[in-house]
């Protein structure tokens, strides 16, 4: 904000340079023409009623033969010659070519110059624009009149007065700024650190009365988070009892049944149910997980995933890697493994896991052998309950939830998870995780 605003005032300023020096161009242009426009008039005037010519010691105008300025060394100034004409035509005098010629300030200048003019000219250090004004078949007419110099003093005031303004009004302006700025980063610090199930230290109000009422808002409504949180944790817990309970009866029940085959299919069906209700609660439950961070070896804690897999007969392989410890949650890690996992078993025949590490992330590699996935659907089989095969046979599909809390689990953990089509086939599951 502070950078606008002087960025604002530079540009005010150099509109005002602007304004400035074309005032100044036609206040100098008036001021070369209109008192010498006067003083030919006049002159040429007493002239016709006194009766005698205009000589070189009688006033300021006079009348000479011949052009008295050079063609080469004096500098001309055409926008004096139109002005000039213009202001002659007005009063009535119709002239002939008009020239002018402008001499330094230390140049001689002619005697018959009034000394009163010539201190002021000295005074200034001014040059003096020399203008020779034609009448036709009676010579020139010759004056002088003096011709600014824009120097560096009109340079120095704009300078000195836009100083002036930045001290005036961006110091002010820069310390209302940071005064309102610093607690509004406090609070968009406070904003980053809040963690769900943290209810953290509330933050002191304080700075302008608007942000004061937003910190108080902001300390208000994450208690208001809180409670309800901890409201949905009371709920899930609930839910998942009063689940549970029948879920359990219904697998004692079940033994009881004499067909072998129906059982099977029913205590399937029930371990199913209970795996679901897993994934749901996990899924609700991972804002505020109840597991702390451990260091862990994080290559033994995938193979051990691996060997799990194996023991079912599983087709995984593992590539043995270096030991690599890490701080994170690893029952929620194994579980976005597992569920990596059991997708590529599931749609790719088999699995191979990797672990890769360079500096700056840990990568979690799982290859499967499958058809892939289309690409438009690539971000699609991250939402909950969505599943690429269209029938609802859970030996096939599952019930869409595996990959969302796969990442809802990595992204808890500060990583990422992508998923790529290799160009030789099969699909690579990576979880991407900040050393």
């Amino acid at each position: 904000m502070a950078l606008l605003i002087a960025l604002a005032l530079f540009v005010a300023q150099a509109i005002n340079f602007g304004l400035i020096v074309r005032d100044r161009a036609e206040f100098r242009l008036a001021q070369a023409t209109r008192p010498v426009a006067t003083r030919i008039v006049d002159a040429l005037e007493r002239e016709a009623h006194a009766g005698r010519a205009l000589t070189a010691d009688r006033g300021r105008v006079r009348r000479v033969a011949a052009n008295p300025i050079p063609p080469k060394g004096y500098e001309r100034h055409p926008e004096v010659v139109a002005e000039l004409r213009r202001q002659l035509s007005d009063q009535g005098l119709t002239v002939g070519r008009i020239d002018t010629g402008l001499r330094a300030a230390s140049a001689d200048v002619d005697a018959g110059m009034h000394r009163r003019e010539r201190s002021r000219r000295d005074d200034r250090q001014d040059g003096m624009l020399l203008i020779a004004v034609e009448q036709p078949g009676r010579g020139w007419l010759v004056i002088t009149a003096p011709w600014p110099e824009p120097g560096w003093r009109l340079i120095f005031a704009l300078l000195s007065q836009t100083a002036i303004l930045y001290i005036a009004v961006l110091l002010p302006v820069l310390w209302i700024a940071r005064r309102m700025s610093r607690p509004l980063q406090d609070l968009r610090r406070a904003t980053e650190s809040f963690r769900p199930g943290d209810p953290g230290t509330p933050m002191t109000p304080h700075g302008p009365d608007d942000v004061v009422a937003l910190i108080v808002a902001f300390n208000a409504l994450r208690l208001r988070v809180t409670a309800m949180l901890d409201e949905k944790d009371r709920m899930l817990g609930a839910i998942g009892h009063d689940l549970r309970t029948p879920l359990a009866a219904l697998r004692v029940r079940i033994e009881s049944v004499e067909d072998d085959t129906d059982r099977a299919k029913m205590i399937d069906t029930v371990a199913e149910m209970n795996r679901t209700l897993d994934d749901i609660l996990s899924l609700a439950r991972l804002g505020r997980p109840s597991e702390p961070l451990t260091d862990v070896d994080l290559a033994a804690l995938v193979d051990a995933v691996v060997e799990d897999f194996r023991d079912i007969g599983s087709d995984v392989s593992f590539v043995e890697a270096d030991r690599l410890r890490m701080r994170l949650r690893p029952s929620l890690i194994r579980r976005a493994v597992r569920n990596l996992i059991e997708n590529a078993v599931k749609y790719g025949v088999s699995a191979e896991v990797r672990v890769e590490a360079d500096a700056r992330c840990v990568a979690i590699i799982v290859a499967d052998q499958g058809p892939g996935i289309p690409e438009d659907r690539m971000t699609d089989v991250f939402d909950a309950f969505t599943r690429l095969e269209s029938s609802r046979n859970r030996e096939t599909g599952g019930i869409g939830l595996g990959l969302a809390l796969a990442r809802a689990i990595v992204r808890e953990a500060g990583g990422e998870i992508r998923l790529i089509n290799r160009a030789t086939g099969g699909l690579d599951a990576i979880i991407e995780l900040p050393r």
